[in-house]
């Protein structure tokens, strides 16, 4: 049966079991039709909704994100590391859930010493080696996820007899991970920083070192100092900055860089963070920012953003 004869005439005044095969296969069309006439115009509706709810969410989170900037950081940290957990357990994701639940508990071990107090002088150190790990882990995994894309696209997957969409699924997956974990990593970092930065070691908001620094002696962790600054260390280096005070090198890169402080933590003389950061992917990357940013928006509001949609089309 051609399309126009789908239209043809057909006497309702006839049961189904009346009717030919031919008279049945219009009547059911034509019925499906009656059933969603005018629902072209409610979609319309829809998408018109969807379209004005994500231009002002945009532009009301600019705003937030411009004139309050802190709310919308713990916000927006608390809505990233929660929906995807409740979308993961409604959906039956155990993988998520078990890493989910791995990094939680460890990074809230880190949180729990950045905000005990008195703050101990080996926290700084732990803290920025702790994110420095989940920075590198993060590189890392979106390079191997990246990778496999481009191999899925050479046709390398083929050689081990791997359909496309396999490893396509598997390295949009790692790229997702190392991006989340990333965006996470470097939210609760800023957080920690503010709690701990002001009240470690000896350094007192006033300026007004509380106890003499002895030599070799890290000013940040009060330990000793296991080689100088001019030798190459097994674990880690020594620094010296330019007011002559020394520091162990995880010790001052958490003070500098996680701490977000330019001063020296003895004499709060300024510190010039280049040459803290020998590593140009240490260095504030706008693009890699931006990136995590889009992310944020991703996973965190625009399932909120739906949901919002959901009930007003309700």
């Amino acid at each position: 049966m051609d399309h126009h004869g789908l239209y043809a005439p057909v006497d309702f005044n006839k049961s189904l079991d009346e009717m030919t095969d031919e008279e049945r296969l219009r009547y059911e069309h034509q019925m499906r039709h009656e059933r969603h006439k005018g629902h072209e115009a409610m979609h319309s509706e829809m998408v018109l909704i969807l379209f004005i709810t994500l231009i002002a969410a945009q532009i009301v989170l600019v705003q937030w994100q411009k004139y309050h900037y802190r709310s919308y950081s713990v916000v927006s940290l608390l809505a990233m590391w929660i929906i995807p957990l409740g979308i993961s357990m409604f959906q039956s994701w155990p993988r998520f859930i078990v890493i989910w639940i791995l990094f939680s508990s460890i990074t809230a071990l880190v949180i729990r010493r950045a905000i005990s107090k008195p703050i101990e002088g080996s926290t700084p150190r732990l803290v920025y080696k702790w994110f420095l790990f989940i920075y590198k882990l993060s590189y890392a995994l979106g390079i191997i996820g990246y990778l496999i894309m481009m191999a899925t696209f050479m046709g390398f997957n083929f050689i081990f007899n791997q359909a496309p969409h396999v490893w396509m699924d598997i390295g949009l997956l790692i790229v997702f991970y190392g991006l989340y974990i990333g965006v996470l990593g470097r939210d609760i970092s800023e957080i920690c920083s503010e709690k701990m930065a002001a009240i470690i070691g000896y350094y007192t908001p006033q300026g007004i070192p509380t106890r003499h620094l002895k030599q070799n002696v890290c000013a940040v962790c009060g330990n000793q100092l296991l080689v100088s600054e001019q030798e190459e260390g097994i674990i880690e280096n020594t620094y010296k900055l330019s007011c002559n005070h020394v520091f162990h090198e995880f010790c001052i890169r958490g003070w500098c860089i996680v701490g977000k402080k330019q001063t020296c933590p003895y004499c709060k003389e300024k510190v010039d963070l280049k040459k803290m950061f020998c590593n140009p992917w240490e260095r504030p990357h706008v693009l890699y920012g931006r990136l995590l940013d889009w992310l944020r928006f991703l996973v965190a509001w625009q399932p909120l953003i739906f949901f919002f949609v959901q009930g007003i089309n309700w």
